[in-house]
Parts: C-alpha cells; sequence; structure tokens
C-alpha cells in the first residue's frame, strides 16, 4: 500500500488497517476516564506526609527516630516533624535553607493533592 493509498483510504472513511473513522457505534469513547473514581477513599495530605517523612530520614542519621503527626482540617494538613535530638540541626540545616526547601517541597505535594501542607519541626 503507497501513500497516496493511504490518504484515498481516509477520505473515503477508512483507516489503512480496515477500520472505519468515526463515531459507528463500535469504537470506545472518546471520554476521558478519570483515576479519581475512588476520590473519597484518600487520606488528605497523604502525599506530603510521604515526601516529608522520605525527605526526613534520608538526611536524618537516625531514620527510625522520625515521626510525622498529621493535623486535618478543611483544605489544610498541618504536619509535625518529630526527630531525634542530634538531627534537629541537620532537618533544619544552615540558615534555615533546609528546613524551607523540606517545607517547599512538602507544600508541592500537598498542592498537588489540593491541599495546603505546613510543616513544624519539633525537637524531642
Amino acid at each position: 500500500m503507497s501513500v497516496g493509498d493511504v490518504g484515498n483510504l481516509r477520505a473515503a472513511g477508512a483507516e489503512p488497517d480496515g477500520n472505519a473513522v468515526g463515531g459507528d457505534g463500535n469504537a470506545p469513547s472518546a471520554e476521558p476516564v478519570s483515576d479519581d473514581d475512588d476520590a473519597g477513599n484518600r487520606v488528605l495530605g497523604a502525599t506530603a506526609r510521604s515526601v516529608l517523612e522520605f525527605v526526613a530520614r534520608s538526611i536524618t542519621a537516625d531514620p527510625d527516630a522520625v515521626v510525622v503527626d498529621v493535623t486535618e482540617g478543611a483544605k489544610q494538613v498541618q504536619l509535625r516533624l518529630h526527630v531525634g535530638p542530634g538531627d534537629v540541626g541537620r532537618v533544619i540545616g544552615r540558615q534555615g535553607r533546609t528546613a524551607k526547601a523540606i517545607r517547599a517541597l512538602v507544600g508541592a505535594a500537598g498542592a498537588r493533592d489540593g491541599i495546603t501542607a505546613a510543616v513544624e519541626i519539633v525537637s524531642d
């Protein structure tokens, strides 16, 4: 089949594989399929919490001491990050740069879920 034949087939309403073009009733619908069918079953702030736990466990010397407490509001989540006493400096960083970066990451993860996420760093 040449390129000209393909153009002629399309002009006649058929694809090169023999299937008709258009809505003949047999083709799948063009409606978008939503992956949010179970949106009511999602935990508010789950992505933000997961990101916070991952980052905190990655930068602390004692990852087992990392605990994240979640307080939920209507469209807001307050995340309290508990780390060991020796890791507070690591999590905060020089001039608070690491803490600021963590808050930005967690905020972006929360925005992905359509919520506002706030992070508070607590030493135990």
